[in-house]
């Protein structure tokens, strides 16, 4: 970010993000289907073409998921003597519908910092692409 850059609000980023929102305006929506990200804000233009969350939202859900699953488990656990046929049925369908609810918003916020820190062409960082193209990457 050059010093004539102003600062972007991460925090409101985010949370426009979260709530599958266009990161700029928040009144867009971000999402074109489940997953796909819209090229371009429908509401201020903003060009979202430029997000490159990969990974990160399945890693984010993974983590989140796991530590309330778990921790049910092991309090259900403790406190009562459930049958194992209820555990292999609640626990497996608790954490698919936790997953499919938290993918969505959890990628929208992480779409919405990337906005925000100006990441991987959300800003004027010309020279961003360099490190790819020394590598032989040019997916």
């Amino acid at each position: 970010m050059n010093a004539f850059e102003e600062r972007r609000d991460w925090q409101g980023a985010i949370k426009r993000g979260l709530a599958c929102r266009c990161p700029a305006c928040g009144r867009g929506r971000l999402f074109s289907g489940f997953l796909k990200v819209r090229p371009q804000c429908e509401a201020c233009g903003e060009d979202l073409s430029h997000h490159r969350s990969d990974d990160l939202p399945p890693y984010i859900v993974i983590t989140i998921v796991g530590h309330v699953v778990v921790g049910a488990n092991l309090t259900i656990e403790s406190a009562a003597e459930w049958p194992l046929w209820t555990h292999m049925v609640l626990w497996p369908l608790l954490a698919l519908g936790m997953c499919l609810a938290l993918l969505q918003p959890v990628k929208g916020g992480v779409v919405g910092y990337q906005w925000a820190l100006r990441m991987h062409g959300f800003g004027d960082n010309a020279d961003e692409e360099a490190p790819l193209r020394m590598s032989g990457y040019e997916g």
